[in-house]
Formats: structure tokens, C-alpha cells, sequence
């Protein structure tokens, strides 16, 4: 990882440990999918102001989630395999998908994550974005800068590394031989969710990923192995949106409550 492009920047853990501690390595890349080279960075966008402070976990706004929440985090059709309806009091209503007023000098189509406030925003033109609540890098775990979406994958496996396994033995257990190594086949219980979106820079797998969870009431919180979760049906939404190449843009964090845990 000595390779990795400057701009990626990963504070408290240096670029060769992410390449063993990143916890959401998943399939290795098609060969046959053209890997793109960095783009030339920009001025960060201006986040719109801060939310009003949220609820603690597990407890929806006041005022509950809005009436079209239960459309949107109802069960997913059409998936090889069941995404259940979200239960909405699990996670905190100012992380649900919705659609802002955003200002920012990247282009409509940009991937814009601000981790100090859990969210991520799709770019749109009219200075709109859909903006989506994440789960993002625990203490150790965080990183910033400028990516592109080199692959795409649609319920990926996941291949842990070694030194998240020698971390949680008991991982060992859901493992099996699959055509990369060993790892976990994707479906319900995979922890990458339903879709997975590959962050490179040139040349260079930055190990991060953009996926779903089967853990929604960890959307809001500062809990993986530094890649950026959303709750199933919003990568699912993000994924039909997003072809490969997609600049993606991670903004530094402030200081932010941990979970004590090691999620991915």
C-alpha cells in the first residue's frame, strides 16, 4: 500500500495496516473491469449546516419517521435473496433517506461522505442531493479523500483479512473455501449487505468499500473497519444510481463517540 495515491489520508492507522485491518475486503476485482485513474482533486464542498443533535440509537426523531419512510424501508422485490422491511424504531429517523438542498462545486453525480455527520450525499443538479444516513470508520478506522468507483458487485462474498480473523476468531466459524479464499458467500447473512461498490485510486484498491449492512441500527454511528455501510434498500437505491467511474469524495471527520466494537 506504499503505493497508494497522497491523497488518500487514513488518520490513525497507517496506509500498509489498512490494507490488513480494512474490514470489509470483499471479491477480488474483475480483471475484465478497467480501473480508472484518480482524479485531479477539488476544492472540498461546502456540507449544509449541521443537523440539530440526534436522538441516541435505537430511538426514532421526534415526531417519528416521515409517512413515506415506510414505502421506501419496506421489503425489496425482485433480490435473489429477502431484504425485510426496515424496522424504522431501530434506527434514528435523521439517518432515513431524503432528498436537501445540498451546496457544493462537485459535479451531479458526485459521491460526496461526510463522516463527521454520518451521511452521504448524491450529487444532483438545481443544488440538490439525496442524502443518506451511513455508518462509517470507528477510531483507528477513519480515512478521507478522493476515490472512483472501480467495480460494482450486487450481493458481493466477503473475504475478511487474516488480522480481522486473528482479531475475532469466532468469525472462523462462518467461513468456507470460495473461488477467492476463504470467506463468507454473499446472501442475508453476509455483513456486506446487499451491494458493494469498490473504491480505487488509479490503479491502486484502497480496500474501502461503499456496502449494505444487515445491522440498520448501526446507521448513524462510528462502528466499521473504516468502509462507509448504509442500510440495504438505500445501496440499493445509491447502486441503480451510480455507474462505474463515479467520483467519490470523503471529507475529513472531527473527533466523534466510538463504539467499542469491531464491526465492518
Amino acid at each position: 500500500m506504499t503505493r497508494l495515491n497522497r491523497r488518500l489520508v487514513i488518520t490513525g492507522a497507517s496506509a500498509a495496516a489498512a490494507c490488513g485491518l480494512a474490514g470489509c475486503v470483499s471479491t477480488t476485482p474483475n480483471p475484465s473491469v478497467q480501473a480508472f485513474s484518480a482524479p485531479v482533486p477539488q476544492p472540498p464542498p461546502q456540507s449544509e449546516p449541521l443537523q440539530p443533535a440526534a436522538p441516541q440509537s435505537g430511538v426514532a426523531a421526534a415526531g417519528g419517521a416521515e409517512p413515506q419512510s415506510s414505502a421506501m424501508y419496506g421489503p425489496a422485490t425482485g433480490e435473489p435473496f429477502p431484504v425485510p422491511a426496515v424496522k424504522l424504531s431501530e434506527v434514528n429517523a435523521a439517518f432515513l433517506r431524503k432528498n436537501v438542498a445540498y451546496d457544493t462545486k462537485e459535479p451531479p453525480g458526485t459521491i460526496v461522505v461526510d463522516p463527521a455527520n454520518h451521511y452521504l450525499y448524491h450529487v444532483e443538479e438545481g443544488g440538490r442531493a439525496t442524502r443518506y444516513g451511513v455508518g462509517v470508520g470507528r477510531e483507528g478506522f477513519v480515512w478521507s479523500g478522493v476515490a472512483t468507483i472501480n467495480s460494482k458487485q450486487e450481493w458481493p462474498d466477503w473475504y475478511p483479512p487474516k488480522e480481522m480473523l486473528d482479531r475475532r476468531p469466532e468469525l472462523k466459524k462462518q467461513m468456507s473455501q470460495l473461488r477467492s479464499g476463504t470467506g463468507m458467500a454473499g446472501g442475508p447473512d453476509n455483513p456486506i449487505g446487499a451491494r458493494g461498490m469498490y473504491l480505487w485510486q488509479g490503479k491502486v484498491d484502497t480496500l474501502f468499500r461503499i456496502h449494505g449492512t444487515n445491522e440498520p441500527w448501526t446507521i448513524g454511528k462510528s462502528v466499521s473497519s473504516g468502509c462507509i455501510r448504509m442500510i440495504n434498500q438505500d445501496v440499493i437505491d445509491l447502486y441503480a444510481r451510480t455507474p462505474v467511474g463515479t467520483r467519490v469524495v470523503v471529507l475529513g471527520t472531527a473527533p466523534a463517540k466510538v463504539a467499542k466494537t469491531d464491526r465492518l
